[in-house]
């Protein structure tokens, strides 16, 4: 499947330490899992879960999960062993915290080879640099690290994200203009489904691929939100028979309630059909 077409609607951290969680994944209805290797793991299990984590990706059963792990960084002690042991996991991607230029992901490719790379961005350099960093051949997503962003940033928590609205479109901008898988941040208090509700609706209105978890309570309303609704489904549908009926008629547009309908918007009906096929396709795996 074409990655760009692929669900990313929930993308859930689990930490690569803990067996039980690993297993527990197994079991949980999200698009990919982020396999957390840094933030999630205690400093004094930082080695032992990279043979935690090695051992549950070769007994596998995750499915058609997409598998990402995310490594620490190389100003630690920890990164270099890690990415070098991701490089012989069973892994469908590397993650690598705080990238702040091209360079980052030139290190981490020299390590990981073939495997594709995906970036944090969750700091204001990266913010500024996120067009170059999107462009590296070895990219295929970007995560954004909203708690890490707005810590650097220095800003309040609004719940319109109004603070961080620029950072997110910027990373936006660059992901769609390389045709990159990206994922919003997360959304800390997990028992607010409302609160996550009107975050996802806002993260899909502009543009966000799907977002990432800290709980598996927080998957339902997640994968809801950026899937197709039925109404876009139906919408879509009568966009692309209207339009195939107007051009049978040698008409080069159609209107469908009340609404013009062109090129471009059956272009768009179709990929919201094509995504609707894939998350059922997803659900059947």
């Amino acid at each position: 499947m074409d990655l760009r077409q692929r669900p990313f609607r929930s993308v859930l951290y689990i930490p690569a330490s803990k067996p039980r969680a690993l297993d527990k994944a197994r079991g949980i209805q999200v698009d990919a899992i982020i396999f957390d290797l840094e933030d999630a793991v205690a400093i004094d299990e930082k080695v032992a879960a990279r043979d935690t984590l090695k051992k549950a990706l070769e007994i596998d059963g995750y499915g058609a999960r997409y598998k990402v792990v995310r490594i620490n960084g190389f100003d630690t002690e920890w990164g270099l062993d890690d990415a070098k042991a991701v490089a012989q996991m069973k892994a469908d991607a590397v993650l690598l915290p705080k990238v702040a230029a091209p360079a980052d992901l030139d290190a981490l490719a020299q390590i990981t080879g073939h495997l594709p790379i995906w970036a944090m961005m969750e700091t204001p350099r990266g913010m500024l640099n996120a067009s170059a960093v999107a462009a590296h051949p070895k990219l295929e997503g970007m995560v954004m690290g909203t708690n890490d962003l707005a810590k650097e940033l220095q800003c309040r928590f609004r719940a319109d994200r109004l603070p961080m609205l620029t950072s997110l479109q910027l990373c936006l901008l660059a992901a769609k203009a390389e045709g990159l898988v990206i994922v919003d941040g997360v959304y800390n208090a997990f028992k607010d489904d409302d609160g996550l509700a009107l975050e996802c609706e806002q993260g899909r209105d502009m543009g966000f691929d799907g977002k990432t978890l800290i709980h598996p309570a927080q998957v339902a309303v997640t994968n809801t939100a950026f899937a197709p609704s039925d109404a876009e489904i139906d919408l879509a549908n009568r966009q692309i028979a209207a339009f195939e009926a107007a051009k049978a008629d040698g008409q080069g547009v159609a209107v469908v309630d009340g609404r013009i309908v062109e090129n471009l918007h059956v272009a768009s009906a179709g990929e919201i059909l094509a995504k609707a096929k894939a998350i059922d396709a997803l659900a059947k795996e």
